[in-house]
C-alpha cells in the first residue's frame, strides 16, 4: 500500500500541488525548514549532540534577514521661519 504512494507519477504531481500553493519563492524556504527539522529530529532520537556548524549557520543565517533595528519616530521639527509667536489678547 506504501509502495503505490512512492510512484514517480504521484510524487510529481506532490511536488507540483506544492509549487501552485507555495510558489518558486517560497518553496525552497519551506524545503530547507523541513530538512532543518528532520536532521533536529533524528538528532533528537539518537540523542546526538547538535554540530557546532549547524548552530553558527542558523544564527547566521537569522542575523541575515533579521533588518536593522531603526531609531524610534522623534517628533517633526519645525522650520525656523514658520513658528509663529501667539498673539496676546490684551
Amino acid at each position: 500500500m506504501i509502495g503505490d504512494i512512492l510512484q514517480p507519477t504521484h510524487l510529481l504531481f506532490v511536488l507540483v500541488v506544492a509549487l501552485l500553493v507555495l510558489g518558486p519563492k517560497r518553496l525552497p524556504e519551506v524545503g530547507r525548514s523541513l530538512g532543518r527539522g528532520l536532521r533536529d529530529f533524528r538528532s533528537a532520537i539518537s540523542g546526538d549532540e547538535p554540530q557546532e556548524q549547524t548552530i553558527t549557520q542558523a544564527s547566521a543565517e537569522a542575523t541575515a534577514t533579521t533588518p536593522p533595528a531603526s531609531p524610534p519616530a522623534s517628533e517633526p521639527v519645525e522650520a525656523a521661519g514658520s513658528a509663529t509667536a501667539p498673539k496676546s489678547t490684551a
